[in-house]
């Protein structure tokens, strides 16, 4: 389908997203769907008079994932498998131009850029989203870890689909379900931040509720709302939640304090964020930081934290 004509009003900025980000200006529905026709079947003219998708229907979502990586990045034959967690990605960019400016802290307010900043993403996902925004954007390489072998092979899959990310990003199976950095992180190996998206929900049956809270809201009932937003049960859900992760991995972190620059992991709760502060005193952090972003309505964090000597912000 082609875009609606007849002069469509813009789609409306997203506000709050960071000034360098590509997407603050909302979605340009006729480039995407020039740069991935597979977009087109998926449009629709939206309550504003512009146009959108349906984004309560997974397929249309992964098919805008898809326009999105190929017009502003250039990345092709991005795919993730049914049911798998399609991330937006005007937020995951976010997160990455916030690291950016926090890495610019300790550089005279410059950005590091090139394959010299090395960052580790935990949980990289069947999407590798992180390091596809992050090297296309600053060019920096990345180590992707995951638990889940398929996730992997999904992963591997969008980078042998575009030359020269293999030399960029390296893939990495962790084994221990109870492990975050164990295993993953070799000795003497150095790197300038790491980020995360932590699963959030302490149970599957809390994953359940909260996917039909959803369904509901877009006015679609709770029936058939169990798999729509997508993602497998490590993405979402873990024992203790999103405080209990977090724990772990601040715990864990206090060993590599050497080897890392900035560990950070963004925060859905703000509930979690006294708990976790503390915790990271206790443990000796030198730098704690809490950075507010927000997509639209949505108000999101991420905490980063040092062990090593404070930089000025």
């Amino acid at each position: 389908m082609t875009p609606p004509t007849g002069g469509p009003k813009p789609p409306p900025a997203k506000p709050g997203l960071h000034p360098r980000n590509r997407h603050a200006g909302g979605y340009d529905f006729a480039r995407l769907v020039a740069a991935s026709p597979e977009l087109g079947p998926f449009v629709l003219r939206a309550r504003h008079g512009g146009a959108s998708i349906d984004f309560a229907d997974p397929a249309a979502v992964v098919a805008l994932n898809r326009a999105l990586l190929a017009e502003a990045y250039g990345i092709r034959g991005w795919d993730i498998p049914p049911g798998y967690l399609c991330p937006p990605i005007p937020g995951r960019a976010d997160y990455l131009h916030h690291l950016a400016d926090l890495l610019a802290s300790g550089s005279g307010g410059t950005i590091p850029r090139g394959a010299v900043v090395r960052v580790l993403d935990i949980g990289v996902g069947a999407n590798a989203i992180y390091p596809l925004l992050g090297h296309r954007e600053y060019g920096w390489s990345f180590v992707g870890s995951e638990l889940d072998a398929a996730a992997l092979a999904s992963a591997a899959r969008i980078l042998a689909a575009n030359p020269g990310l293999e030399r960029a990003i390296e893939l990495r199976r962790q084994r221990d379900r109870n492990a975050i950095f164990t295993g993953v992180v070799q000795p003497g190996e150095r790197f300038d931040l790491t980020l995360c998206n932590p699963p959030f929900h302490g149970s599957a049956q809390a994953v359940r509720a909260a996917s039909q809270a959803k369904w509901r809201k877009l006015g679609r009932g709770a029936a058939g709302a169990a798999r729509n937003f997508g993602g497998q049960g490590a993405e979402l859900w873990c024992e203790g939640g999103e405080a209990g992760f977090l724990r772990r991995m601040a715990e864990e972190s206090l060993a590599l304090g050497p080897q890392v620059r900035w560990f950070t992991s963004l925060v859905s709760s703000s509930a979690t964020l006294p708990g976790l502060h503390r915790l990271l005193r206790q443990l000796g952090a030198r730098d704690i930081r809490t950075v507010a972003m927000a997509q639209g309505q949505k108000q999101s964090r991420f905490v980063a934290w040092s062990f090593q000597v404070p930089e000025t912000p």
